[in-house]
């Protein structure tokens, strides 16, 4: 595979975070490959043509795509738990880490490269969680939500059999949330490695576990750890990417802090973590005593395997050798309590459903391809109305508005071939389709299975798609942007 085409940065992150998952938006966030065989590009039969007209408003288009997660199954139970403990525990945790990475990048431009794509990546989840959690929050959703749950066990137990069948699903799944909050905070930290924020510890902790876990048969290890996920393990584990030493302290340093005010100075696994000092001194201790950024050392260390493991006297193999059995026991017991118990529950409700809605509903997005459709339309928010496309004339009239100054900074090319364009000509839009995190990327199709745009992103209001059922049933219809 070939490179054919990619934009600028600044082109293709337009405003940055403060218009990530906003409408109106200017990104050409798309890059284009040529598939080469034998040193030849690949002649294919059958792939869908450019439009040359594009895409026209009220137009049915369609998406095909591999739409990751989401969980639209989810009880009632299972929702006010992230509403009330999992989501606001997340933001809090994302947040802080966001302030670390802002603070750093404030040293200098080397340090705003190095925390660059590591904050990209957190103010993406926090503003998806945040919108996710307003949804949650929502008490028209939750009020819509609790009433077909409601309908759906009312029906579930007027039918013995399907009582029988069917029927402690809910509780089940109610009981498992109702526990998590005692330990989450401990799983979060340790087996999340939220209170160990540093590429170190975890090479570290996979070559802790990687030698305990190959002594085991394939099908009893953790998953991480199989055969099949081999290869990817290795390629992170083994990756000759640089290593920023000062860049780990400071993540180190403020996610040990991070534990120890959540956790408590006197809970037992903080005070050995710590070793009597403070978060910064520790994290300075542990990163001046690994050799793990040399790849060659992370591989003779798996190569030794248990043995070499257990003998080394490297600071991070030690720290996650210390607390490894401790991790261990909050992974299993989540698996056991929440995991093991919500995958038999959730399989009696969408079988449940199955039965009294038939087709009418899809089952939940896997990564599997699907096909969505929908319409080329705009919507209306906070009493506005919103277009269905913007153009160029909006993407330098949004640069202007902010002095052409970062994240509405426009390449030099843009600027100085401005009067060259028609500004009416489309640039992104909006759809009706039923789309979700794992669609990025995704064509976009007319009737005539002609490309009239590319999938990239979600906006506000389509972020409760997660958990909530949007194809004009629970929520509102997502309105998912194209370029």
């Amino acid at each position: 595979m070939r490179l054919v085409f990619a934009p600028e940065f600044t082109i293709g992150f337009f405003g940055g975070d403060p218009d990530n998952f906003e409408y109106p938006r200017y990104n050409l966030d798309l890059a284009l490959f040529r598939v080469y065989e034998n040193d030849q590009p690949v002649k294919v039969e059958n792939y869908f043509k450019w439009s040359d007209a594009g895409a026209k408003e009220g137009e049915l288009i369609f998406v095909s795509g591999h739409p990751g997660n989401t969980s639209r199954l989810n009880t009632v139970a299972h929702l006010e738990f992230f509403r009330d403990a999992g989501f606001p525990f997340l933001l809090k945790y994302l947040e802080r880490t966001r302030a670390v990475l802002q603070n750093y990048g404030k040293r200098g431009e080397e340090q705003a490269r190095q925390a660059q794509d590591t904050l990209f990546s957190i103010e993406n989840s926090l503003k998806a969680r945040k919108g996710g959690l307003d949804g949650l929050r929502d008490r028209s959703l939750m009020d819509k939500k609790r009433r077909a749950e409601e309908g759906l066990r009312k029906a579930i137990n007027a039918d013995p059999a399907k009582q029988k069948e069917y029927g402690d699903a809910w509780d089940a799944i109610a009981k498992a949330r109702k526990a998590l909050p005692s330990y989450e905070r401990e799983r979060r930290f340790l087996e999340g490695e939220w209170g160990f924020d540093s590429l170190y510890f975890s090479y570290a902790r996979k070559l802790v576990r990687l030698v305990a876990e190959d002594q085991k048969p394939n099908s009893e290890r953790l998953r991480e750890f199989t055969q099949a996920s081999r290869p990817s393990l290795e390629l992170a584990l083994y990756s000759e990417a640089p290593i920023y030493d000062e860049f780990e302290k400071v993540k180190l340093a403020d996610s040990l802090s991070f534990m120890r005010e959540e956790l408590g100075a006197d809970h037992a696994i903080v005070k050995r973590v710590l070793d009597g000092k403070t978060p910064e001194a520790r994290a300075a201790e542990l990163i001046a005593g690994t050799k793990l950024k040399d790849a060659a050392y992370r591989k003779q260390l798996a190569a030794g395997g248990v043995k070499m493991i257990e003998e080394s006297t490297d600071a991070m193999i030690a720290l996650a050798r210390s607390i490894d059995s401790e991790s261990r026991a909050l992974r299993t017991r989540y698996d056991e309590e929440v995991t093991g118990a919500e995958r038999g529950a959730y399989a009696k409700i969408a079988r449940a459903l199955f039965d009294s809605e038939g087709t009418k509903l899809y089952p939940d997005a896997t990564f599997t391809l699907r096909l969505s459709y929908g319409s080329v339309k705009g919507y209306r928010a906070q009493n506005k109305n919103v277009p269905a496309f913007t153009n160029f004339a909006g993407l330098y009239a949004r640069s202007a508005e902010h002095g052409n100054k970062s994240p509405y900074d426009l390449p030099t090319r843009w600027t100085e071939k401005k009067s060259t364009l028609n500004l009416n000509t489309p640039f992104n839009f909006v759809s009706t389709a039923d789309n979700i995190g794992g669609n990025s990327g995704s064509p976009v199709i007319n009737s005539r299975a002609e490309i009239v745009g590319l999938i990239f992103d979600g906006n506000i209001q389509s972020l409760v798609g997660i958990s909530f059922t949007t194809k004009r049933r629970i929520a509102p219809s997502p309105w998912t942007r194209a370029a």
